[in-house]
């Protein structure tokens, strides 16, 4: 998906959202994620523009960006299906069950379907691993899953 606004309104928007936060101390994460919430990601544009206000390289904000999961660069679909990918989901079927969701929707980690439904993401552990394997479906927590129940939840996001 691509974003719909144009790089002036992001450039605009993304140093109104860092003056916001210029006086507090570490405010490079509360940047990031209020213009993550503004855009739906945290566009190009407005990295040079959080790199200027700070002071910092862009790629010192881009390493940021890019070490927190998290951030995205496009936007994601209109849902969020974040797989487990710890040992603990990965020792009860999680491998498999990732692998197909991952054929069914026709999309790999971090892509999201081509009519912006849903946008795929692993995650490393969702604290359920007494209910593995486990999901989040947008920010509802899915544990206990097989093959049947996430057709169900990814089913469920077409309608």
């Amino acid at each position: 998906m691509e974003l719909q606004v144009p790089e002036a309104d992001v450039a605009n928007r993304a140093a109104a959202i860092a003056d916001r936060h210029l006086l507090e101390e570490g405010p490079l994460l509360p940047i990031l994620h209020d213009v993550q919430r503004d855009f739906g990601c945290v566009p190009d544009t407005a990295l040079r523009v959080i790199a200027d206000k700070l002071n910092l390289s862009r790629a010192e904000v881009h390493g940021v960006m890019s070490f927190y999961h998290d951030f995205r660069q496009e936007p994601a679909g209109r849902h969020v299906l974040k797989i487990c990918r710890a040992e603990a989901c990965q020792s009860v079927g999680g491998e498999a069950l990732a692998e197909g969701v991952r054929e069914a929707l026709g999309i790999d980690w971090h892509e999201t379907t081509p009519d912006g439904r849903i946008t795929l993401e692993p995650v490393y552990c969702l604290g359920l691993c007494s209910c593995a394997p486990a999901a989040m479906f947008d920010d509802e927590l899915h544990g206990r899953l097989d093959k049947a129940a996430l057709a169900d939840i990814v089913m469920e996001a077409g309608r």
